[in-house]
């Protein structure tokens, strides 16, 4: 569970720094856009095994 809790919150913490790049993309910092692409992946490994979690739960 805490690892879990652990996984959103860095989740979170990218997702502002992408959100930051949209809104202001002129105080994005030089690493933007590989925060951006971990935050794609990270997202869509745990979007893949909530999903996975949930079907087997059934």
């Amino acid at each position: 569970m805490l690892q879990s809790k652990v996984l959103i919150v860095v989740l979170i913490l990218l997702n502002s720094i992408v959100l930051l790049g949209q809104v202001w993309p002129e105080g994005a910092p030089p690493f933007a856009h590989i925060v951006n692409i971990i935050f794609l992946f990270l997202s869509l490994i745990y979007f893949i095994f909530a999903f996975l979690k949930m079907r087997t739960s059934k």
